[in-house]
């Protein structure tokens, strides 16, 4: 079973070439949407939550701040539609899954650099 997987990830998924990025990292998302006929890029900024999943069926979560709100948004990195990804800060985090992000305000929801 795990053979025919694999075989129908590599014949039919699009492999892109996205840099390397962790949880704690900010990066930057950039996507297409479509409304009837037009196309257009709209990019996601924020910190990586988590990263799951192997090989092409990998996905994560990014976490933003949009006024007072947080907005998270989960990207499969298989997606047709993204474009390309920016890492534009390297954080330093000690777990893989920093949901504790979550409840953070203020200073407290700073990540050091690496």
């Amino acid at each position: 079973m795990e053979a025919l997987v694999n075989f129908v990830q590599e014949e039919f998924f699009q492999k892109k070439d996205f840099p390397e990025f962790s949880p704690g990292d900010t990066i930057t998302v950039y996507y297409e949407i479509r409304e009837g006929d037009k196309v257009r890029t709209q990019f996601f900024r924020g910190v990586v939550i988590q990263i799951k999943g192997q090989g092409l069926s990998k996905s994560f979560t990014i976490r933003k701040m949009s006024g007072t709100v947080g907005v998270e948004r989960i990207f499969p990195l298989n997606l047709p539609t993204l474009q390309k990804i920016e890492v534009n800060k390297k954080g330093k985090v000690r777990r893989s899954r920093i949901y504790y992000f979550k409840e953070l305000r203020g200073k407290k929801a700073r990540i050091k650099e690496q």
